[in-house]
């Protein structure tokens, strides 16, 4: 077990194993990537670099923006 898991830590550290890409599209495997930790929560990395940041997220944040997304709340971003 990871003694200390903090925002912006090597994903690296996290280990290799378990990460999954669940927004992978066609675009030939650029995406991110996601873990979910022992304790709930959630680590996001991006998949073309996997031994940098990874970003920590709680669960309450991850179903935060991922129903805000699907309710189209980001679509901002597509204009």
């Amino acid at each position: 077990m990871i003694k200390d898991i903090y925002n912006g830590m090597p994903a690296r550290e996290l280990g290799s194993e378990g990460w999954r890409k669940p927004w992978s599209g066609t675009n030939g495997g650029n995406c991110v990537e996601a873990l979910k930790l022992a304790d709930g929560r959630v680590a996001i990395r991006q998949s073309t670099d996997p031994d940098g940041p990874a970003l920590i997220y709680t669960m309450h944040e991850i179903e935060t923006f991922i129903s805000g997304a699907k309710r189209g709340e980001a679509d901002f971003l597509f204009a």
